[in-house]
């Protein structure tokens, strides 16, 4: 059993990823335009036929920019939660009733062989929600846009192989930069985003329940740079014994466009194969 793991857009400026087979799969989030989401697909040679679904986490411009207009062009149905829905039905635009679905957070349903659980997230909006999507006993997960380290989110991701952390942001350069004081609290608070020292927390507890891949996602433009989300993790992870690199595999999504395609798979572990 293997899935394919693609990140390819994560930032505040927009997100996306898709996750599946090649022939079967969904994308979550379209915080970019659906001719983007489509574009970075092809560069990474996955076909925009196999995406049976779109999965959104909440309802922020930049996880739902290009929601409906994907949604049309591939004739999906969209996934959300009831609060999700309330929140960016306006702005998706005209969709059929068959392709407004509504879940709830904690339980799990099938997109054709792929096993999807929502989980919930401490975040600022209604409803929002995580990911995990497991295929046998392969299992990854899409934890970004979380405001602090809680049992429900950490529980529901224990296990994964993969996982699509958020580090969104260092707090000097937070506290330094331009932002108004009222966004800075609202980023630094238990509903906000998670910090990169947050990110090497929860990749520690992470990597001791077995996740072999750590992905740092929805880097922030303005309060954070790669190498900077990078060195924090691994300086957190040696603290606890953990070498990156050796003991776990670690990297950064890009904000603009495709970060590379995984495989994962219960034979051979975690590649990248692009």
């Amino acid at each position: 059993m293997e899935l394919l793991f693609a990140p390819l857009f994560s930032g505040s400026s927009g997100n996306s990823i898709y996750v599946g087979t090649e022939d079967e799969a969904v994308i979550v989030d379209a915080g970019v335009s659906a001719s983007a989401i489509i574009s970075e697909m092809g560069r990474a040679g996955l076909s925009p036929a196999s995406v049976k679904a779109l999965l959104v986490t909440h309802e922020h411009t930049d996880h739902i920019n290009g929601a409906g207009a994907l949604a049309r062009k591939l004739g999906v149905p969209v996934y959300a939660t009831e609060g999700t829905w309330e929140g960016m039905s306006r702005r998706a635009g005209k969709l059929a009733d068959s392709q407004k679905v509504r879940i709830e957070r904690g339980s799990d349903f099938y997109i054709g062989r792929i096993n999807v659980l929502p989980f919930p997230i401490p975040h600022d909006c209604r409803m929002p929600c995580g990911y995990t999507f497991a295929i046998g006993n392969v299992k990854v997960s899409v934890a970004t846009d979380i405001g602090c380290i809680k049992a429900g989110w950490t529980d529901a991701v224990t296990g994964s192989d993969l996982v699509l952390l958020e580090s969104n942001y260092d707090p000097d350069m937070l506290m330094a930069g331009p932002y108004p004081y009222e966004l800075k609290q609202r980023i630094l608070g238990r509903r906000g985003h998670l910090s990169n020292e947050d990110a090497g927390a929860a990749a520690v507890l992470l990597v001791n329940t077995g996740t072999r891949a750590l992905i740092l996602g929805h880097l922030s433009k303005e309060n954070n740079f790669p190498e900077l989300a990078l060195e924090t993790s691994r300086g957190v992870l040696a603290e606890n014994d953990i070498r990156a690199g050796q003991d776990v595999y670690l990297s950064y999504a890009r904000r603009e466009g495709l970060s590379g395609v995984y495989r994962v798979s219960d034979t051979l572990g975690v590649e990248r194969v692009i």
